[in-house]
């Protein structure tokens, strides 16, 4: 347990990674390469707590600043990989100095779309990644009178929200017919839809926005122009519309990269010392029996404790179903399990879905695939013992409230 370890990415994968090794005893160098000139931090923050202000800055940090120095790890933050050198066993950054390693871990995330439309550069359109970008959104919310959210995913509803709540008028612009069909289907994405027009959003769905346009001869945006002729005032624009995995240092090295870097259930890559984690890892499920790629925090969270067993040479391969969470106006929302590309056949609710306080699941030929409470609690260990039985359900005892989930399974 005494090899060199190198971590590339700086945020919540790759801190929980060094984390877990010392914690498992891995007592060898082990180095922290972030591009980021802050140290590793969470991303949720920065679209909710955060973001409306009711979260400090620090609460976002994954350690304290002596952390790594006290866990003897070589943090290198504004430190940016160019290439991984397999035949040497080199990560080679911007500067060209040489991290040796014996076993590399891939943490670099992903990058947010730019929203790729004539007057898409303009001062004043934003995206949402970092915690820079957050302070920036932030301080433009204070002063933006109309905003306009392009993206119907959770970014752009949360960030919607967080617009909302700092006074703005807010245009939320939606490709599909309802934001999060393509994740919730169209039954439980009308509460997201309806949930955003009682709070005062201007939800416009099956829209496009094709140009965004500055106001007067000056270099701000003014304004967004959609596909359907409407021409909607902006001072602000926030571009929601998706990320893609880095895979870039990855596909240089030859590793075998497909929607992320292609890794085993115990996040190893084509090349068995290179392991990947986090929105990169496009991981084997054993029980889901397919690859995954979820870029959700829990993942990132989660992920490192195989990946630093991996490397510890212990057996824990890595099958925590699928899980994330959000915070919008007064409603809080979790959401275990994967529905897949099979599709369902069935959505039962039980409780109060026009009061959205419910438990929500997602069936195929009566088994549970997937399920999301809102504004219910401490259900998403019965909900997750619901999906791993496979057990065909009861519907009638599934939806009442009064039978309780752990006997279900």
């Amino acid at each position: 347990m005494a090899g060199r370890v190198v971590v590339v990415g700086g945020g919540l994968a790759g801190a929980k990674v060094v984390e877990q090794l010392r914690d498992r005893g891995h007592d060898g160098p082990v180095a922290l390469l972030g591009a980021e000139t802050e140290r590793p931090y969470e991303r949720p923050p920065l679209s909710k707590g955060y973001l409306l202000g009711t979260d400090e800055r620090s609460a976002a940090f994954v350690h304290d600043e002596g952390w790594y120095a006290e866990h003897g790890v070589d943090l290198r933050t504004g430190t940016r990989a160019r290439a991984i050198d397999l035949g040497s066993r080199d990560v080679v950054d911007t500067s060209g100095t040489r991290h040796p390693f014996d076993h590399l871990v891939l943490a670099t995330g992903s990058r947010p779309r730019l929203l790729d439309v004539p007057g898409g550069d303009l001062e004043g359109v934003v995206h949402l990644r970092t915690l820079d970008d957050s302070d920036r959104l932030r301080a433009a919310l204070s002063s933006a009178q109309h905003v306009a959210v392009v993206g119907g995913g959770w970014i752009g509803l949360e960030v919607a929200a967080a617009a909302r709540a700092a006074g703005c008028e807010v245009s939320l612009l939606v490709r599909d017919r309802l934001p999060l069909v393509k994740v919730l289907g169209p039954e439980l994405a009308a509460l997201f839809a309806r949930l955003h027009r009682d709070n005062g959003v201007d939800l416009r769905t099956g829209v496009a926005v094709t140009r965004v346009v500055p106001r007067g001869t000056g270099a701000r945006v003014g304004a967004v122009e959609l596909d359907d002729g409407a021409l909607l005032e902006a001072d602000l624009v926030v571009a929601a519309v998706g990320a893609s995995p880095r895979t870039e240092l990855a596909a240089q090295a030859g590793l075998t990269v497909d929607d992320g870097v292609v890794v085993d259930a115990h996040l190893r890559s084509s090349v068995p010392h290179v392991l990947a984690v986090g929105d990169v890892a496009r991981a084997w499920h054993p029980t889901l029996r397919t690859h995954l790629r979820v870029e959700h925090w829990a993942t990132a969270l989660h992920q490192p404790e195989t990946a630093a067993a991996t490397i510890c040479g212990l057996d824990e391969p890595y099958d925590a179903l699928p899980y994330f969470f959000t915070d919008q106006y007064d409603l809080g929302m979790e959401y275990t399990g994967w529905i897949g590309p099979q599709g369902y056949d069935e959505v039962v609710v039980r409780g109060d879905l026009d009061g959205r306080e419910l438990v929500a699941f997602w069936l195929r030929e009566g088994r549970v695939l997937a399920g999301m409470n809102v504004n219910v609690w401490d259900v998403v260990d019965d909900v997750t013992a619901l999906v791993r039985s496979g057990a065909v359900v009861d519907r009638a005892r599934l939806a009442d409230p009064d039978v309780s989930l752990g006997d279900l399974g």
